[in-house]
């Protein structure tokens, strides 16, 4: 009798444990779009030609640390502007959503200059919105893990 009870519970965990693994279709697609663009990132905000753009809906905010909202394509474009030229790289730790619509980035990152010296790291949380052109940033806001200077 013991054996069937712990065959029985053995059996319901192993049902739960998978069906908690299942994964959605539709935000492997979503993670596999975001990892994509955000490859590019940095290659496009360097051009300083307006091409980082093309990474956020018309409607975007950025949201960066120590400063009011920016919103809006143009004045998204104005922030980028002769922006340092610097590497980005993203380390996606989570997304979540059901990837109909909106997706939520939850990431890492590491920024360097072009010779590869480390400025900064941080954190990232960025809401994608599913669009006509694919997968675009929503709302993207960001901050060092390093101590504001004095």
């Amino acid at each position: 009798m013991k054996t069937m009870i712990a065959f029985a519970m053995l059996m319901a965990i192993t049902l739960i444990s998978n069906g908690q693994i299942k994964k959605n279709p539709l935000l492997e697609e979503a993670r596999a779009a975001i990892e994509a663009s955000n490859a590019i990132y940095s290659d496009l905000a360097n051009k300083n030609d307006g091409s980082i753009l093309t990474r956020y809906t018309e409607d975007a905010c950025l949201l960066p640390p120590n400063a009011a909202p920016v919103c809006g394509k143009e004045n998204i474009a104005v922030f980028f502007k002769d922006g340092p030229k610097v590497h980005s790289r993203f380390i996606v730790q989570h997304l979540y959503g059901d990837a109909k619509e909106f997706v939520t980035e939850e990431s890492h990152y590491e920024m360097t200059d072009i010779n590869g010296n480390k400025l900064d790291e941080g954190k990232v949380v960025v809401i994608w919105k599913k669009t006509s052109e694919g997968w675009k940033m929503y709302r993207d806001m960001f901050s060092s893990n390093r101590p504001v200077s004095k």
